[in-house]
């Protein structure tokens, strides 16, 4: 059994798409655990009938309902805590399936690997030529990220390698669910949002596990649709305050890999398309 986790604060367009998506997983026996952080817009009603439609499919979706936005560390950890699976994956609301055996597949890295703690997808975007959106993180030595392959082509083969990697999004990743509440899951320090993962990422890391990325598997990532616009998020401000919290916990390990340098971490800007111009996307 595995246990998708996901979180939806508004943005109710993205989330029925790419919830939707999801029912068309194959070769796994899976549950969900949704989070609904204080939505205003029509979520919660739209939850119910998504959960009664995956129950037709036996689907097992259930939903927690937070009166106000919890902020991502403590509405997951809440998810992890009533997760039944072995493995727990983390999904945002604004990843569409795009290869329907991805939980199967993520799933075999993490049994052929025992010492992989964390696996991570092929992040694309959802419209044509469906370039890389993000395989894996990169931290420089001074802590600045790195989204390996951000605008290159999927068919790029320095991205079409599994491979060990620095760090992972949680955009769409899958863990052993024992090994993520041993080391007590997502640090609220980081709430409402940003690094949280990483921060995650490094403490699988400090226990005596490996981050790898599969590019056999690939998800459309609807690129910051989780907080872009969202009123109560100072995006930038949140950035810079908790890249520097991470720095200060992490530089002591990041300081001695061999991450890629400054100069390679400069943020690529990709012209997005507006969700309304983003038609049926082709399944594989």
């Amino acid at each position: 059994m595995i246990t998708v986790v996901t979180l939806a604060h508004n943005k109710l367009d993205v989330t029925k798409r790419c919830l939707t998506s999801w029912l068309l997983t194959t070769g796994v026996v899976w549950e969900a655990v949704i989070v609904d952080n204080g939505s205003s817009d029509g979520t919660s009603e739209w939850l119910e009938d998504y959960c009664s439609e995956a129950a037709r499919r036996g689907i097992e979706v259930r939903v927690i309902r937070n009166r106000r936005n919890a902020g991502c560390s403590t509405a997951r950890n809440q998810a992890l805590a009533a997760a039944n699976g072995r493995y727990v994956a983390f999904v945002d609301n604004d990843v569409e399936l795009r290869s329907t055996g991805w939980l199967a597949r993520l799933r075999q890295v993490l049994e052929t690997d025992p010492a992989c703690a964390m696996v991570g997808c092929k992040l694309v975007y959802p419209f044509e030529p469906y370039d890389i959106q993000c395989a894996g993180v990169g931290i420089s030595r001074n802590g600045r990220v790195q989204f390996r392959g951000r605008g290159e082509a999927r068919e790029t083969p320095e991205f079409n390698e599994p491979r060990e990697v620095q760090c992972l999004i949680s955009a769409c990743c899958l863990a052993r669910t024992d090994e993520v509440r041993a080391v007590k899951g997502f640090d609220t320090a980081f709430n409402p949002v940003q690094f949280e993962d990483f921060d995650l990422c490094y403490r699988l890391k400090e226990s005596g596990g490996t981050l790898r990325y599969e590019p056999a598997i690939e998800m459309y990532h609807f690129e910051s649709s989780t907080t872009q616009g969202t009123p109560d998020l100072v995006n930038a401000e949140i950035v810079i305050r908790h890249g520097l919290l991470f720095k200060e916990r992490w530089q002591h390990r990041f300081a001695e890999e061999n991450g890629p340098e400054d100069s390679e971490t400069r943020w690529r800007q990709i012209p997005t398309r507006p969700l309304i111009e983003i038609g049926e996307l082709p399944v594989i």
